[in-house]
């Protein structure tokens, strides 16, 4: 898991927990599969649609704001996206993220455009745009961190070992 490949999904500045999971689908809530049909569709209506697994959503400023929904990183993880990239997140979104096991990065995106084919390498701290042959750089996941990823996050690490074990 520390080399991810896939495609860009560019989102701009403000992208909230209500743009991620829109509140008038709180009713699909257990319903993690349907509830993602809905992922983003206020701020693109196509993406649910149009994700494929290992893709990457790319955002700018404070990515995540709003209210501390579990699960705005929830579907985006049941939609395959492998990681989310932004200049900054909200801290809630951002914890939120690794306890469910998807990566977020910190890093100045704006050079990433809609489509362009992206490789991450987590434990390095780089990204590769392939298509524009470029690369930015994020302060590296930390090796517990990744271990923690590859449990499948926090719940998931603590039923593999009975407690939390770095």
């Amino acid at each position: 898991m520390d080399v991810l490949k896939g495609r860009a999904f560019k989102f701009g500045d403000g992208i909230s927990t209500d743009h991620i999971t829109p509140g008038r689908y709180f009713h699909l809530r257990n319903d993690l599969p349907k509830l993602a049909e809905h992922t983003l569709e206020d701020a693109d209506p196509t993406f649910a649609s149009r994700v494929r697994p290992g893709d990457f959503v790319v955002g700018g400023r404070n990515f995540g704001l709003g209210s501390s929904r579990e699960h705005a990183p929830r579907v985006i993880r049941e939609c395959g996206v492998s990681a989310v990239m932004a200049k900054s997140f909200a801290r809630i979104f951002y914890r939120n993220s690794f306890n469910v096991g998807r990566p977020v990065l910190k890093c100045d995106a704006a050079g990433i455009e809609e489509g362009d084919e992206l490789e991450v390498d987590l434990g390095v701290g780089v990204v590769r745009n392939l298509t524009k042959k470029t690369e930015i750089s994020f302060a590296p996941i930390p090796e517990f961190m990744r271990r923690l990823l590859a449990d499948g996050g926090l719940t998931d690490h603590i039923a593999k070992y009975g407690t939390f074990k770095l």
